[in-house]
């Protein structure tokens, strides 16, 4: 069997639909929720649904699409929400909640290219984008450190 090549992704999708990649490296784990798991915390920004204990460790869990800017809060009315455990630093973890867990892949580096055109809210916080060789078809490439050390987050 022959290696594969790349560095392999998780992809998800946001509530708009949208779709986007995390490097596989810094995911901790993929987890499938109740959102009655989620205790809400008060007086804190309406993208941090609020935490979650993970196997005895307390994270703050947020709706990603939102953080963004680019999509409406993720509908809560369901039975199970994904939530992608990341990690920058081992003193720095977040769940980022996502619409749907679309599998994990293995992209080549040589096919990431510079993001063209992205909505201001999400520019700093894009890696780059990977090109589907076939298709030409864009998957935008999310950098967890900006999205966990952003000044968004207050």
């Amino acid at each position: 069997m022959e290696a594969p090549e790349g560095e392999l992704f998780l992809k998800f999708k946001v509530a708009t639909g949208e779709e986007f990649a995390l490097p596989a490296v810094s995911v901790v784990e993929v987890m499938s929720i109740g959102p009655e798991k989620i205790t809400p915390m008060p007086n804190v920004a309406p993208v941090l649904l609020g935490t979650l204990n993970l196997r005895g460790e307390i994270i703050w869990v947020a709706d990603l699409g939102q953080f963004l800017g680019i999509s409406p809060p993720l509908n809560l009315d369901r039975a199970e929400l994904p939530v992608v455990a990341v990690m920058d630093q081992p003193d720095l973890l977040m769940g980022l909640a996502v619409d749907l867990i679309v599998g994990m892949e293995w992209l080549k580096t040589e096919a990431v290219r510079p993001v063209l055109v992205a909505p201001e809210s999400i520019a700093p916080f894009l890696r780059g984008e990977w090109v589907v060789p076939a298709t030409g078809a864009r998957l935008p490439l999310l950098d967890q450190s900006a999205i966990l050390r952003s000044d968004r987050w207050g």
